[in-house]
């Protein structure tokens, strides 16, 4: 099972090894999507996490006892198709190819099911026709 979530850590929490411990104590692998962490300062990490359900669930569970907060993530990237010129802008930025140029219409094309939400191609938008879910 797969579950997406943004872990937001206290300063005090940041320099805890979470990746390695899911990995190590729960079997739950941890996939980072969007990192913000830096020393005495609050963190957040957007992560996929995989495992069996009970030890999502478990992995979860130690990370609020860690004072760290979980919450689902269960946004998705909408684009504006009456603000949007097809520029292609974002296509570049776009980690997994999720964004792309027709090359025959040069039309945008987005494949949702690619999109893992790491928001980079919002702020490249110059018309800010692409925005998430809340």
């Amino acid at each position: 099972m797969k579950k997406r979530v943004t872990l937001t850590f206290p300063p005090k929490a940041v320099q805890t090894p979470v990746t390695y411990r899911l990995a190590r104590d729960f079997d739950v692998a941890a996939n980072i999507i969007r990192a913000q962490v830096a020393p005495d300062q609050v963190g957040r990490l957007v992560v996929e996490l995989a495992g069996d359900m009970d030890q999502l669930d478990a992995a979860i569970e130690w990370m609020r006892t860690q004072d760290i907060t979980v919450s689902s993530t269960g946004r998705e990237l909408i684009i504006d198709e009456e603000s949007c010129v097809h520029c292609g802008l974002c296509t570049g930025i776009c980690p997994t190819g999720a964004l792309s140029l027709d090359r025959e219409t040069f039309r945008l094309n987005f494949a949702r099911p690619l999109c893992i939400v790491c928001e980079q191609c919002i702020p490249t938008c110059p018309l800010q026709a692409i925005s998430t879910t809340l």
